[in-house]
């Protein structure tokens, strides 16, 4: 059984999907907090793009997903805050 709350943290209202007796936080509610909520998506962009999140993220991976590709995950790691050209334009990765 799959249900939505809204929880209230510091006066912002950031909404929590329970499925299968585990919570998910949405980060963009939390995003939105540092900013409006158009540039909710950027916060999100920028956060992922940290090399210290992505390793956090692929550590909790390995340990409660056992299908995780930790190879895979290396590719993304390595290339965390480098810029990177395509199209000729700049782009953060």
């Amino acid at each position: 059984m799959t249900k939505n709350r809204i929880i209230t943290v510091q006066d912002i209202p950031i909404a929590v999907f329970s499925a299968d007796m585990d919570d998910y936080i949405c980060i963009t509610d939390m995003a939105a907090a540092k900013s409006d909520h158009a540039r909710a998506a950027d916060v999100v962009r920028n956060w992922l793009r940290n090399r210290s999140t992505l390793e956090f993220l692929a550590t909790w991976e390995e340990i409660y997903n056992p299908n995780f590709k930790v190879f895979e995950s290396e590719h993304f790691k390595k290339q965390a805050g480098l810029l990177a050209l395509g199209s000729g334009n700049r782009r953060f990765l």
